[in-house]
């Protein structure tokens, strides 16, 4: 059975340099919809990993422990991806003198 095993080193080390590096450009340039592309990407791993544990057969049940923490990258990459989606979308949103979606963490975005 082929899982997309993110637990890997190397596999785990480019993930993290193409997303620290989508979030710098999106930071740049301030558009939020570039740091949204890795977010719909993770959440999308995510639902492939929680369908493949699901319906894991009985000859595979060794792979548990791999897709067991392949979810948990996932969800820290959801995290990582979520707070820089909202930071760059407050930068966006003070750039075009908008509302951003969520003011909620202007009292962190300010400790930044």
């Amino acid at each position: 059975m082929f899982i997309f095993d993110i637990s890997n080193p190397l596999t785990l080390l480019l993930m993290l340099a193409a997303t620290v590096l989508l979030i710098f450009l999106a930071q740049e340039i301030k558009k939020s919809y570039i740091t949204a592309l890795p977010l719909f990407a993770y959440l999308i791993l995510l639902v492939v990993h929680v369908a493949q544990m699901m319906t894991l057969p009985e000859e595979y049940r060794y792979l548990i422990s791999a897709l067991s923490r392949c979810l948990a990258i996932d969800f820290v990459f959801i995290l990582i991806t979520f707070f820089s989606y909202l930071w760059v979308d407050d930068i966006e949103a003070k750039k075009l003198g908008k509302k951003s979606i969520d003011n909620s963490l202007d009292w962190f975005w300010k400790k930044v």
